[in-house]
Parts: structure tokens; C-alpha cells; sequence
């Protein structure tokens, strides 16, 4: 899929989670409900840092591209070193190890460990850069017209604004993980989430996704899973723009509301 479909399911993934919890009895704070589906609707694109045409790659400039490039190199090296017998040859590692869920958990994981332990600038961090994504994945028409220096502005704004609100008590840092010391523990549920609903969205188009890797099916180490081929659609079909996109939004909505109770 395209980056704005990426970014719109990880945003209604997020909200999903928590219509879920409110329907279970534990209802968000409305901070954790908004920065949480604004972090996985940016995360929805972090597995396109394979590739140098993707939205992830032109987000932060030069520092991005140059990222990409080795993230592409380091993908391939390791599908060398681990395809199997029946996996075909590559001359390049897009939809190979970013496009694993052992990916999207070191991700979360290592965003988790950042927060608590790298204090204020490091859940900022984490912040900014997700929020950038957000931008350039829900915002994307805007953020095509805009300089990359106005969109920073953007993400850094909002992620002071939404720590500090995040802050204050009853509004979240410590929303799941309630020990002293876990503050901002749960910012990497919302990265592994988006990471893994950008996976299974790759796996309803053409080529599918390797989101078991490296757990073998047959011969094959990475076997793209997805539906039966006639199910499948391009990337920037119809079927995504016109059914998948506006799909989102209405399921987003309506998770939005019964997270909030609203429903």
C-alpha cells in the first residue's frame, strides 16, 4: 500500500485498541488514545525505510535517505544469509526484514527502553519523529507542498505540547505500566502495532509480505504471505484509494468513539 493508506489503518488500528480497552473497562486518557494513534499511524510507514522512493525516506532529508541505504543493504545482507532453499533471488532488500514481525517488536522494544531510560528528550524524540511520519502520511497532499523545515516545526511543536500534557497526572505517561520508573513504558505498543498493521496491510497487495520470517513454510524462509492471489491489488489501485482509504477513516471514527465512550 501507499503511504497515506499506511498511515490511515495505523491511526484506526490505535483507535481499535482502544475502543477495545474502553469495552473491557479500562478506558484510555484521551492523551494516550491521540498520541498513541498519531505514533502508530507514523510507525505505519517505518518498514518503507527499505526503500529509497518510499515517504520515510525523503521525511528528514539527507539523514533519512542515507538511512534507508543502509537499512536496504543490511535487508539483503541478512536475506542472503537466511533465505531458504526455495526462496528466490534478489538484488535488493525491499519488503524483506523491515516487513517482519521480528522487526516491529525491536523497534517497539528498543523505543520502550529509550523512554525510560533516556528521560524527557528521549520520549521527545520519539515523539518528533513519529509525529513528522504522522504528517507526511495523513497530511500528505499538505506535506508535498510544504518545505521539510515547516513539517519539522510541526513535530516538534506538537510532541513538546503532547509531552507536556502527557505529563500532567491522570493523562497518561504512566498509562499500562504503573511502577515508578515506567513512565512512557507503553510508547512502543503503538510502534510495534503500526509496524505489524503495515505488514499485513503489504500482504492484501500483489507481492505479499514475509511478516512470519524467519519462521519456515515449506522451503521457503520468506514466504509472502497474503490472500488468494485473485484477492489481491496494486499498491495505489482503486480498491485502496477508493474502498480501503475511506474504510479506514469511518473504522477510525468510530474506535475514536467508543474509546471515548461516546457509544
Amino acid at each position: 500500500m501507499m503511504g497515506p493508506a499506511h498511515s490511515l489503518s495505523g491511526a484506526a488500528a490505535w483507535l481499535g485498541v482502544g475502543a477495545a480497552a474502553a469495552a473491557a473497562g479500562h478506558t484510555m486518557p484521551w492523551p494516550v488514545l491521540v498520541v498513541g494513534a498519531l505514533i502508530c499511524a507514523g510507525a505505519a510507514l517505518a518498514p518503507d525505510l527499505d526503500h529509497k522512493s518510499a515517504t520515510i525516506s525523503r521525511a528528514f532529508g539527507p539523514v533519512s535517505k542515507g538511512l534507508c541505504e543502509i537499512v536496504d543493504k543490511l535487508s539483503y545482507s541478512v536475506y542472503k544469509a537466511t533465505k531458504g532453499a526455495g526462496d528466490p533471488r534478489r538484488t535488493g532488500g525491499h519488503r524483506t526484514l523491515t516487513h517482519t514481525w521480528p522487526w516491529a517488536v525491536l523497534l517497539g522494544g528498543g523505543a520502550s527502553v529509550a523512554a525510560i531510560t533516556g528521560g524527557r528528550w528521549a520520549v521527545l524524540a520519539i515523539l518528533f519523529v513519529h509525529l513528522v511520519l504522522a504528517v507526511e502520511g495523513l497530511l500528505w497532499r499538505a506535506a508535498r507542498v510544504s518545505s521539510d523545515i515547516l513539517v519539522w516545526l510541526l513535530g516538534a511543536t506538537s510532541a513538546w505540547i503532547l509531552a507536556g500534557v502527557l505529563d500532567k497526572p491522570g493523562n497518561g505517561s504512566d498509562w499500562l505500566f504503573t511502577d515508578p520508573g515506567q513512565e512512557y513504558l507503553w510508547l512502543g505498543l503503538p510502534i510495534v502495532l503500526g509496524s505489524l498493521v503495515h505488514c499485513v496491510g503489504d500482504a492484501l497487495t500483489v507481492s505479499g509480505c514475509p511478516i512470519l520470517w524467519p519462521i519456515p513454510l515449506g522451503r521457503r524462509r520468506w514466504y509472502p504471505l497474503g490472500p488468494p492471489k485473485f484477492m489481491r491489488f496494486r499498491a495505489g489501485s482503486w480498491v485502496e484509494i477508493k474502498v480501503l482509504m475511506p474504510a479506514f477513516m469511518v473504522l477510525g471514527g468510530v474506535g475514536a468513539a467508543a474509546a471515548l465512550n461516546f457509544i
